[in-house]
């Protein structure tokens, strides 16, 4: 529980031009993060500024940790909220903003030190990873620890 930072001006163009209220945007998060099949009950989010507050209830934190991934990387969203209740919670993952140039392998590298472990990464991420070339500077990435 807690704020994530994250970079407002990349990821899901939710909002479009124009003059989307508070509540038009939070319904339009919670649509986009429906869309990944989440094990999220009660899940809630409001808009204040670019501030997303998320509530809801899981079992875990891999699935808390992917749905502030969500909401975060949403355009117009710089913070996030936490305030989702994990039941059953384990340690936490590191977050990274990726920067121009960065690739999986690459990440793994700084992180692992072996850029063949880009798949822990990729499947850490998923959904909202459909490919392991296909990541953009300005996204916050989860890094899980080593097992």
């Amino acid at each position: 529980m807690g704020f994530f930072d994250f970079i407002s001006e990349k990821g899901a163009q939710l909002f479009g031009i124009g003059t989307a209220n508070a509540d038009e945007k939070a319904n339009n998060i919670v649509e986009y993060v429906n869309k990944f099949n989440f094990p999220v009950e009660n899940l809630l989010v409001n808009v204040e500024g670019d501030t997303a507050v998320v509530t809801g209830t899981t079992d875990e934190t891999d699935t808390a940790e992917r749905v502030i991934l969500a909401v975060g990387n949403v355009e117009g969203i710089s913070k996030v909220d936490d305030q989702i209740t994990v039941r059953n919670p384990a340690g936490q993952t590191r977050f990274y903003t990726v920067k121009s140039g960065d690739s999986l392998s690459k990440i793994s590298k700084e992180f692992y030190g072996d850029p063949m472990k880009y798949p822990v990464i990729f499947e850490a991420n998923k959904p909202m990873l459909t490919h392991p070339d296909k990541i953009y500077p300005g996204q916050a990435l989860r890094i899980p620890f080593e097992h």
